[in-house]
């Protein structure tokens, strides 16, 4: 955790990994030796959803707040990561079913994974990725989930994957990173409809999909994408009002909110390991992504980095500014929802949940 000193008041960012599977469902790891490796790995919180599950334990655990929450999960489509809860949700065959479900008992839930399987060419062309057969995307877009899972570790690995020869299979696993490259267009453009569609910011949140799964058909073992190596890609910074609670109950509500209200960066450590500065003002006071920000003439987006990075500000989810700069600033005189897209190197880095800027 570090903080951000704000003008009139202070940020406290927490990083955190969600879309984690144990052994209670299709994981290798119990709660502990996943706590152990989110510890090592520096993260403050992880989010456990198992398949179908909700009897996790969770707490404070090896230092770190371990929440459970569920992936709702039918067979073949349409899962769906659902926290806030106290009870697992049945399965149905139509997804609406078990989102309004996920909202009746308080809780919230994310579209995972949803264009698995499919890839988007620079032309706008839609077509499946080799060996689709197994991807599980969210099949019907005009059920509309509370919020998006934009950027899944796992699926983007598998989705830019070339099996074709043993060569190319063994580049894929051992330089695995090269191959994670940003989240995929469909769901990006999807998730930029849903915000203009509605008056809320309509949250992402970027997922790991650890499963640390096991080979045994070697003499020794072998761990695929143990999680501490999940752990240092794709995180979640949320922004606090206060430091998250030594409660853990208290804490827990805390992730949740900022979560729900998109309160949080999703940025892959691995293409860069520190996190910019990004701020909206309104010339007296400094707001994190996610919160509303009153429309005057003295608006402005702000990022300051270390390095040059390109930066891509999105309106409405229309692409308006491009530049390459390490203290990048731009007024905003329209009122709507911006978010930014950062990458390093030709790799996907950053992104923001929506500022709301409103007259």
């Amino acid at each position: 955790m570090y903080n951000c000193i704000m003008e009139s008041k202070q940020k406290y960012i927490y990083k955190g990994a969600v879309h984690i599977h144990t052994k209670l469902s299709d994981g290798t790891g119990d709660v502990y030796s996943v706590a152990k490796a989110a510890k090592k790995a520096g993260l403050d919180w992880i989010i456990i959803t198992d398949h179908n599950y909700y009897d996790q334990e969770e707490g404070i655990i090896n230092g770190v707040y371990v929440i459970k929450g569920q992936e709702i999960s039918p067979k073949s489509c349409n899962h769906y990561i659902a926290i806030g809860l106290n009870e697992v949700i049945p399965l149905n065959d139509n997804p609406e079913v078990y989102v309004n479900e996920v909202r009746k008992k308080g809780g919230f839930g994310f579209s995972a994974h949803p264009d698995e399987g499919y890839i988007c060419d620079n032309r706008g062309n839609i077509y499946p990725r080799k060996n689709s057969n197994h991807c599980i995307p969210w099949t019907d877009k005009n059920i509309k989930p509370d919020g998006v899972e934009i950027w899944n570790w796992f699926s983007n690995w598998a989705d830019n994957l070339d099996d074709s020869n043993i060569f190319k299979l063994a580049y894929a696993y051992l330089f695995k990173h090269n191959i994670v490259t940003s989240p995929s267009k469909l769901t990006l453009n999807w998730w930029d409809s849903l915000n203009r569609e509605s008056d809320k910011i309509v949250p992402a949140i970027g997922g790991v999909d650890a499963h640390a799964l096991k080979f045994y058909r070697y003499i020794i073992p072998v761990t695929v994408f143990p999680y501490l190596t999940c752990f240092k890609t794709i995180t979640n910074h949320i922004g606090l009002n206060e430091p998250l609670s030594k409660d853990f109950q208290t804490a827990k509500a805390q992730i949740f909110n900022a979560l729900k209200s998109g309160q949080n960066i999703i940025m892959n450590r691995n293409t860069y390991k520190d996190l910019p500065e990004i701020y909206a003002s309104d010339g007296e006071n400094k707001y994190f992504c996610g919160e509303k920000i009153k429309l005057n003439k003295n608006c402005k987006l702000k990022i300051k980095a270390k390095n040059d990075m390109n930066v891509c500000l999105i309106y409405n989810g229309i692409g308006i500014e491009k530049v390459l700069s390490d203290n990048f600033e731009i007024p905003i005189t329209q009122s709507g929802k911006y978010r930014l897209e950062i990458s390093y190197r030709n790799k996907g880095f950053l992104y923001t949940n929506p500022f709301n800027f409103e007259e």
